[in-house]
């Protein structure tokens, strides 16, 4: 005699069936949602550096903002100083945080007056879409494409 344990081959494929449609539909919402959170990280990390950029000048006015970028980090314990402010996150001061890369530009003087900082996609499309810029007003721009922030671009509102 047979016994009626357990399920059929079709109650399987069915269920499997219905799985693989749910996550057709779930997975492209989530890639989406993942690119929108960089992006808002992106944009909260530009704001925390230029922040931090202008504590460090009204710190240290003799040097002005700083030259590099991760003059404003330091590992932790950290102690402050004029070459390591502990004002940001040490992992954004090298530069890489949230499917971004920030790029550092000071004016080279002594004291220093002005800086661009850049947020740039690791990988547009995938990491996040478009490229942020700020400088020592902290207007954050932005370029729709992730092809090249300037500060005549699109004002983030």
């Amino acid at each position: 005699m047979r016994s009626n344990k357990g399920f059929s081959l079709i109650e399987l494929l069915l269920v499997v069936a219905v799985i693989t449609i749910i996550a057709a539909i779930a997975i492209p919402n989530y890639l989406k949602a993942r690119l929108r959170a960089n992006e808002s990280s992106a944009v909260s990390s530009l704001h925390s550096i230029s922040t931090a950029a202008v504590l460090y000048s009204v710190t240290y006015p003799d040097l002005g903002f700083p030259a590099l970028l991760t003059t404003l980090g330091g590992a932790n314990p950290c102690s402050p100083s004029s070459t390591t402010a502990c004002l940001i996150d040490d992992t954004l001061a090298v530069g890489t945080k949230g499917g971004y890369s920030f790029t550092w530009t000071g004016d080279g003087l002594t004291p220093s007056y002005s800086f661009t900082v850049a947020g740039t996609p690791l990988a547009v499309g995938s990491s996040g879409q478009r490229m942020y810029c700020t400088d020592q007003s902290g207007v954050i721009h932005y370029d729709p494409t992730g092809a090249g922030c300037t500060l005549t671009s699109l004002v983030l509102q």
